[in-house]
């Protein structure tokens, strides 16, 4: 019999637990971009090292679908897990805290202190089903919001992997004075049809979940959250970020050690590594955070209103690297290909070789700090 703690409801961090090295900057209403309205944002986030007195030597760094503002540190009180890319950044590392000014923000409708849908509304009960349809260029506008609250009228770089690297693409486009150097890592110029396809049924097992009430489960009590619907979830997107080869390579045919999986009811050892990666979300997040940033990312096209990709990208003046991993078959070559040609002046692409497919950006440290360093070694505005 399992003695692990009941589920809460929702993982996600609410007012009056350990706050852990967040900050919080309180940014004002924001208009979205497709008319909805949050009257009041906050940002939660992080920082490492002293922002100089000029402000020159600001680094922005944003995190993918299911990270959060600790980029860099171990677990602890207010941070459930260690540093997703804790090798990079930090003194002496590629990411020099002894040099830069590193900030990482929550996302806007996260769930690790920014405004999201487990965040109260004005009236005091959590935003649930009523939180807005946000997209990514509403995500960099609260961003934004940040930086002018920092005093950081341009950042030195914008750094982003996957869903992060959304994010990095859209501020470099929307305002190409405020990013000097630019980097995206293992991410796109847009939401394809494969990559929306393979959300929807992530979507669906999570509204299909009756413990998701509609979205207003956030004061249900432990255990009674949409978990079986965010575990599934979780268990498709797991599958999109590691290489086909690699899992057989890892797990091939084999049973989970001690069940039988051919009529005896038991898992396969892949079955079983999939189900660790679910319980392990489901204690660490929120089911609304996954739907509200879920969406966002479906939103994502940095050429819409703009005249297309090519016109868009057009207009960065940053200077750019972009990688892709070899194996990544959620963000494949031709997407951050169609990236680094399209911004004006970049180099050639920078392809990581990795048995782990997308996943190989959060692993394959060692080929990001040499990109890291190369690119923070430019000029502001060279190529």
């Amino acid at each position: 019999m399992s003695t692990a703690p009941p589920v809460p409801a929702s993982a996600a961090w609410r007012e009056g637990d350990p706050a852990g090295g967040r900050r919080f900057a309180d940014v004002g209403a924001l208009d979205l971009e497709t008319g909805g309205h949050l009257p009041a944002v906050r940002v939660a986030y992080e920082t490492w090292g002293e922002l100089s007195p000029r402000r020159d030597n600001a680094v922005l760094v944003l995190h993918a679908l299911t990270g959060d503002s600790h980029v860099t540190g171990p677990a602890g009180p207010g941070h459930p897990t260690a540093g997703w890319w804790s090798e990079l950044v930090g003194p002496g590392r590629a990411l020099d805290t002894d040099r830069w000014f590193v900030v990482a923000p929550n996302v806007l409708g996260g769930c690790q202190g920014t405004t999201g849908p487990a965040s109260p509304a004005p009236d005091g009960r959590p935003w649930g089903s009523r939180f807005p349809y946000l997209t990514v260029r509403d995500q960099v506008a609260a961003e934004a919001r940040l930086a002018d609250a920092l005093g950081v009228d341009a950042w030195a770089a914008v750094v982003g992997g996957s869903m992060g690297g959304m994010r990095a693409v859209e501020w470099a486009v929307t305002h190409p004075s405020r990013v000097q150097r630019l980097l995206a890592v293992a991410t796109t110029a847009r939401a394809t049809a494969d990559q929306i396809a393979w959300c929807a049924p992530q979507l669906a097992a999570i509204r299909a979940d009756p413990g998701w009430r509609g979205g207003d489960y956030h004061d249900a009590p432990p255990g009674r959250g949409p978990h079986t619907g965010l575990g599934i979830a979780r268990r498709i997107a797991h599958t999109t970020y590691r290489s086909a080869a690699e899992l057989d390579a890892r797990f091939g045919r084999a049973p989970q050690p001690g069940e039988e999986p051919l009529g005896g009811g038991g898992r396969f050892a892949v079955e079983s590594y999939l189900d660790h990666h679910a319980e392990k979300l489901v204690r660490r997040f929120d089911a609304g955070s996954y739907v509200v940033l879920t969406e966002s990312m479906d939103s994502h096209d940095v050429g819409r209103g703009r005249g297309g990709v090519a016109a868009a990208l057009s207009r960065v003046r940053a200077a750019t690297r972009v990688v892709a991993v070899d194996t990544d078959r959620l963000y494949p070559v031709h997407l951050s290909e169609e990236i680094a040609t399209g911004v004006p002046g970049a180099p050639p692409l920078d392809l990581v070789s990795s048995a782990y497919g997308h996943d190989g950006f959060l692993i394959e440290v060692a080929a990001l700090q040499k990109v890291t360093e190369e690119l923070l070694a430019l000029e502001p505005g060279s190529r």
